[in-house]
């Protein structure tokens, strides 16, 4: 790894070393760090720790502090200037890695790492303790009486932790205020998190007030380090379930043991990471659509679909998941078109519509609050038309067409133009524009493995 030219003329220290020599000799430990999730501490000429960071990597994402690259770049010049030594803390998954970089930055207060913010600041993750049934939040504004986890320096990966977290823990992350003695829970419909098994559903009462706050101090136990207590208090409440034939709880156990135990192969951040370019407040576009679609609800869960050719070769389609007006990425999903042999656009959504609620007919899952269509009213009209065919209960459907930022409904006849300001319309785009992306990409894909034989 080359030497920076950051100091022409370093002066030694006491022992008579100068920071090249210091720095040729970090540059040389890095090199012997293990290919693994961690945490890698920067130490200045008095052994004081001036940064830290997380890595999946250690030996790689801890090396490229060593190149010359980092001593020219403007963000890492002035860190890079002060390296005398550097150290690894090794992490059993990268959440592990980022639990650990935010509760060392916090107790050690690294100069570097409070340097370089910008305006915004830093997330947090809140668990909302005074609930019944307690939340897990991303916030960048924590609430009194919250118990807080950060902050993160960075928000993707907090957010890709979130998810892998609530795979294990299966708690709630909805903005909704349910009251555990309120019978009218019972009846709630939940949202796609319970189909799936992410979430135990308190909303519809499917879990007691004591058991869900059970798991929210299991939570609590991992991210506040205790990993290997909270495992043996795992086994030993799966070994008294079982004792009292409560297979169904010991099965749940054993599965939650199951993820901890192989969280590294299961968290890798960037698999779950949402995109951050979310430019609106998601409750206020969720708020505009209820009141410009005249909806019951709030659409909890929105869908887009989406549709990529070229020239009408190699057709396929995509299919994003908005939950809370997020995306929500486990639940993108990729067609190929298989009944339609040349460009025909509506086609193309009548198929992919028709497939996709076939199956969650068949299978009994939650339908999304709403399906937005890319286009305009021939699209709209295909995508209703396959709705009708599998005679599926109510769903509300909507297109966005690209060039005036039309939206086109069932009972209108002209389309409806809503400010370019409007949340209820960026939350739209938001979902569109991420389709959009989705679908070339795997378009791209096939595309590529045709073209040079991938």
């Amino acid at each position: 790894m080359p030497l920076p030219d950051a100091n022409p003329d370093p002066a030694p220290t006491s022992a008579g070393t100068t920071q090249a020599e210091a720095f040729r000799r970090a540059a040389e430990k890095v090199r012997r760090f293990p290919r693994r999730p961690g945490v890698y501490l920067m130490k200045d000429r008095r052994g004081r720790v001036i940064y830290v960071g997380k890595a999946k990597d250690l030996r790689s994402r801890a090396g490229s502090y060593f190149l010359k690259a980092a001593a020219e770049d403007r963000r890492t010049a002035d860190l890079v200037r002060e390296i005398w030594d550097i150290d690894y803390l090794q992490a059993d998954s990268e959440v592990d890695a980022l639990l650990m970089e935010a509760r060392l930055i916090k107790d050690i207060q690294p100069r570097f790492n409070v340097e370089h913010k910008d305006d915004k600041t830093y997330p947090y993750l809140e668990i909302t303790t005074r609930e019944d049934f307690p939340r897990v939040r991303f916030t960048r504004e924590p609430q009194p009486g919250s118990r807080l986890y950060g902050p993160f320096a960075g928000a993707k990966s907090l957010r890709g932790a979130i998810q892998v977290l609530q795979k294990i823990f299966k708690f709630r992350t909805c903005e909704l205020d349910i009251q555990a003695e309120d019978p009218k829970w019972r009846w709630f419909r939940p949202c796609l998190l319970a189909s799936i098994g992410q979430c135990t559903a308190p909303c519809n009462l499917r879990i007691s007030k004591e058991d869900y706050r059970r798991d929210i101090q299991r939570l609590r136990m991992f991210l506040d380090g205790k990993k290997e207590q909270l495992l043996k208090q795992l086994r030993q409440e799966m070994q008294e379930a079982a004792k009292r034939w409560e297979f169904e709880q010991a099965a749940r156990l054993r599965d939650e043991i199951q993820a901890l135990e192989t969280l590294d192969q299961r968290g890798q951040l960037d698999t779950h990471v949402q995109p951050e370019v979310f430019y609106i407040d998601p409750k206020k576009g969720l708020r505009g659509l209820r009141r410009v679609l005249r909806l019951e609800h709030e659409p909890r869960v929105i869908e887009g679909v989406d549709i990529a050719h070229l020239g009408g070769r190699d057709t396929v389609a995509s299919l994003v998941q908005f939950i809370d007006g997020l995306p929500f990425k486990p639940g993108y999903r990729r067609f190929r078109i298989r009944g339609v042999d040349h460009a025909d656009d509506y086609a193309s959504i009548a198929e992919v519509v028709y497939r996709r609620f076939r199956r969650l007919k068949q299978e009994e899952e939650v339908f999304p609050d709403l399906l937005l269509i890319d286009g305009g009213r021939g699209q709209l009209h295909a995508a209703l038309q396959a709705l009708r065919s599998l005679q599926c209960p109510p769903v509300a459907v909507v297109a966005l067409a690209k060039r005036q930022e039309e939206l086109y409904l069932p009972e209108r006849k002209e389309p409806l133009r809503l400010r370019r300001s409007s949340f209820a319309l960026r939350l739209l785009q938001y979902v569109r524009d991420e389709a959009h992306r989705f679908a070339q990409h795997y378009h791209h894909i096939l595309r590529r493995k045709s073209t040079l034989g991938e």
